[in-house]
């Protein structure tokens, strides 16, 4: 068990803080009963290995690794791990006077369970503002808020309401793709042989990839040889503007000046002016 708990500054000038956080594994006997109103703050638990429960208006639902309870100040909290596979648990409590808008916002008030799409993310975030909690408690508050908001915002962006199982491994299959898809950017694109990957047809491959990665598969093999291009523009000084498009898998200079001044503001050649002269 790894916890460590810090003090409630009740005035300070930062969008977040945390009140506590830790790290639970190998107790079957974890188990956390909080009344409504009785905890005035946020907090996230994560599962990454082993099973627990959550009780939510009388029904208790089960999750499992890469999923997690997100709970609003003063609500009733009722969660405990299972006997027979206990769960690897991942915790933070934080405030912060803005938050509850900003959560209001993005519509986090109406789940309580979540599933995070990209975990290793989250659980890297959530690490790195441990391992500081426990070396310097609140010597550096604006490291420490720095580090909580990358854990809010991670979560913010990978969490989606948790769904059934079946689901949840489609999801998994376009996850899966991601790197792929990024690295073979630049070669032809063929909708239909990355369908045959994830083993879904096509229409149903681009309604899953555009609810996971909020864009459609061609929108991210785009931006993926644009950040290509970029990079090439400024690692290839001395290569044409023609050569780094037909790289980057274009069909024409022009296009590709297009497509990177509506992405960029700019034309390639004036973004390597940036850095070569």
């Amino acid at each position: 068990m790894r916890q460590t708990v810090l003090l409630t500054l009740q005035e300070q000038p930062y969008f977040c803080l945390p009140e506590s956080i830790g790290h639970y594994q190998q107790q079957p006997e974890h188990t956390v009963l909080r009344e409504e109103g009785a905890l005035n703050n946020f907090n996230i638990h994560y599962v990454a290995a082993g099973k627990g429960y959550v009780e939510v208006e009388g029904t208790v639902h089960e999750l499992r690794s890469g999923q997690a309870v997100l709970y609003f100040p003063h609500q009733r909290q009722r969660y405990y791990s299972s006997e027979d596979d206990p769960w690897d648990v991942r915790w933070v409590h934080f405030y912060g006077e803005r938050l509850h808008d900003y959560m209001i916002e993005r519509g986090f008030h109406r789940h309580l369970l979540w599933t995070l799409r990209q975990r290793e993310a989250w659980e890297m975030a959530h690490l790195a503002l441990l391992e500081e909690a426990e070396q310097h408690r609140m010597l550096h508050p604006a490291l420490l808020s720095t580090l909580t908001y990358a854990v809010l915002a991670e979560f913010v962006h990978q969490a989606v309401p948790l769904k059934n199982r079946r689901a949840g491994q489609a999801e998994n299959r376009i996850l899966s793709l991601l790197p792929q898809m990024q690295q073979e950017a630049c070669e032809p694109f063929l909708l239909q042989d990355w369908a045959d990957r994830a083993g879904v047809s096509v229409h149903y491959f681009c309604r899953l990839f555009k609810s996971v990665v909020e864009m459609t598969p061609l929108e991210f093999v785009t931006r993926s040889r644009l950040q290509m291009a970029k990079q090439w523009l400024l690692e290839r000084p001395d290569r044409h503007i023609g050569q780094i498009a037909e790289d980057a898998g274009y069909p024409s200079v022009s296009y590709f000046n297009r497509q990177f001044l509506t992405r960029e503001k700019m034309t390639p050649t004036e973004y390597r002016r940036l850095y070569w002269s």
